[in-house]
């Protein structure tokens, strides 16, 4: 059982530094990535100078949030399994214990 709290800590550990590395890094960069494919996918569909229109502005805002998501569940989600995975790789070190090999005293003499 201690088994499995060990490998929760270290999945609540790296969940928690995942969420800020992802607000501090990966908020603004999935954003801008999420972006410029709205615009290439936009670009593609109504050529290459877009204009003002609704739909290619919903195009882009639509990947902007998708860029935005895909951020969050590689920041929060890895850093989640990672911290889980050293939770479990810290348990598994610790509790393994390997004894000395002690001499037996010789019988009959």
């Amino acid at each position: 059982m201690d088994k499995i709290e060990t490998s929760k800590k270290g999945l609540y550990i790296g969940t928690g530094i995942g969420l800020i590395l992802f607000v501090m890094v990966g908020l603004l960069s999935g954003s801008l990535v999420g972006g410029l494919i709205g615009l290439k996918l936009a670009g593609l569909i109504f050529g290459a100078p877009l204009e003002g229109a609704l739909l290619s502005r919903a195009i882009v805002a639509i990947s902007m949030i998708g860029g935005v998501f895909a951020s969050a569940v590689i920041f929060i989600a890895g850093m989640g399994f990672l911290g889980w995975t050293a939770g479990f790789i810290f348990d598994a070190t610790s509790k393994a214990s390997v004894e000395t090999p002690h001499a037996h005293p010789a019988k009959g003499h």
